[in-house]
């Protein structure tokens, strides 16, 4: 069948890859044009293009198992799997060291060559219909007619966009920046091999690890708190910096050098998205659902969307009818993240100003899994959610250990370092002293 694939990006170019190697002919279409000839290559429209970002296991594992020629390629430019703690899974990675240009650039590549692929860049006017079944689109003024056209044009795409089930600003901000080990250095303190986190009166930190010694430093904050705001300024980055034990380690000037300046995430919502109910066209990807990315959940959940759309191709499903069975699957397997995030970014901003544990109703998965710390029981509950395999709901047998602890009076402990007033004034004051400088 004919295929248009509105949107180039990861899911758009794995998705279409995979419908052209089971024989289907794909046009993409994207805005972008991708890499310029220099290799420069400014993501028009994707504000996380150059910064951290985390690849869960669902990522390679898709990629290796439906278009391996872009998982080669994307080894070739650095990218490192991290093969421990896969249990039951030979040679499985739990996830890639890699930043999110890297993976791009890797799908491009082989997208180029990959028969049955067209890459198109151009912009779509509108869709077209025919007999209550889109039939195609008009691109750039000229129509392309398609059995079937798959919307992974993004969170901020404008194909088609029913009004979302579930939506909210998540009520975070984030600043990040990118750094690389000198040679020879070794990795600041890890939580894993894929990061850091620190907890902390006010905020948080990530460290994201990345392909050969590249990394990034990332701090979160309420969008709310404009005195935090200061941190998109180069100096107070830095100086926030020195004052985290921790990031002193990862950013000394001895063990690393950034490798560009101070880049701002906003605007972060997340939302839940059914299907347009149009005969002809699926939604997949950002599409569908989106989620603060501090989690690293956002192309997991669109590989996990990807090869249950290839599965129901798969098994014969009639693609102009195909959006039906799969909203039923992602209500049922992806709808439940998004459920779980809005808890999740809306406790931590009551918490971060201030309040306590709310133990008048169920406990978030964040404080279920703080708990086990205390309680060696509920370890045995967390391993499928923290790796997505299974449902937030698999922690439901933990939730009542959990709250035992918090009714002692344990609380979590903050990471080594300033408490977020004390923070302030070290970002106030290297500001200030930037300015006179």
């Amino acid at each position: 069948m004919r295929v248009l694939v509105v949107g180039a990006g990861p899911t758009g170019l794995i998705l279409g890859a995979a419908m052209a190697m089971r024989g289907h002919l794909v046009t993409a279409v994207d805005r972008d044009p991708g890499p310029s000839v220099d290799g420069s290559w400014n993501r028009r429209g994707v504000m996380q293009f150059e910064h951290a970002h985390g690849f869960r296991p669902q990522v390679p594992l898709l990629l290796r198992d439906v278009w391996p020629a872009a998982y080669d390629a994307w080894i070739s430019l650095g990218a490192e799997p991290v093969l421990m703690g896969m249990a039951g899974a030979d040679g499985a990675p739990m996830g890639m060291l890699s930043r999110r240009s890297t993976f791009e650039r890797a799908l491009r590549r082989v997208a180029t060559s990959t028969p049955g692929l067209e890459i198109r860049t151009g912009h779509i006017d509108s869709l077209q219909t025919v007999d209550d079944r889109v039939s195609g689109a008009v691109v750039d003024g000229r129509a392309v007619e398609a059995d079937l056209v798959v919307d992974a044009s993004g969170r901020s795409g404008r194909v088609v966009r029913p009004e979302p089930e579930l939506e909210g600003d998540c009520g975070l901000a984030y600043v990040n920046r990118s750094y690389r080990l000198v040679p020879g250095a070794e990795p600041g303190p890890l939580l894993s091999p894929l990061l850091w986190a620190g907890n902390y009166d006010g905020y948080q930190i990530l460290v994201f690890v990345h392909e050969r010694g590249h990394y990034s430093v990332l701090f979160v904050r309420p969008t709310a708190d404009e005195d935090l705001k200061l941190l998109r300024h180069r100096s107070a980055f830095e100086a926030a910096c020195q004052a985290v034990p921790a990031l002193a380690v990862w950013t000394d000037p001895a063990r690393s050098l950034p490798v560009g300046d101070v880049l701002v995430g906003g605007a972060l919502r997340n939302a839940y998205k059914p299907q347009a109910g149009l005969a002809g066209l699926v939604s997949v990807g950002d599409a569908v659902s989106t989620t603060t990315p501090t989690a690293g959940r956002g192309i997991a959940m669109a590989s996990m969307q990807i090869r249950a759309l290839l599965e129901l191709f798969d098994q014969g499903v009639d693609p102009r009818g195909v959006a039906e069975p799969f909203e039923n699957w992602a209500e049922d397997n992806i709808r439940p993240w998004v459920e779980d995030h809005i808890v999740l970014d809306t406790e931590s901003v009551r918490l971060w100003q201030g309040e306590d544990i709310d133990l008048s109703g169920p406990l978030s998965s964040t404080r279920i899994l703080d708990a086990a710390q205390v309680d060696d029981r509920i370890a045995a509950h967390i391993g499928g959610y923290i790796a997505m395999t299974d449902l937030p709901a698999t922690l439901a047998p933990a939730e009542p250990l959990a709250r035992a602890v918090y009714e002692t009076g344990w609380r979590p402990p903050f990471s080594e370092g300033p408490s977020r007033d004390e923070l302030v004034a070290v970002i106030t004051r290297a500001v200030a002293e930037a300015s006179f400088a």
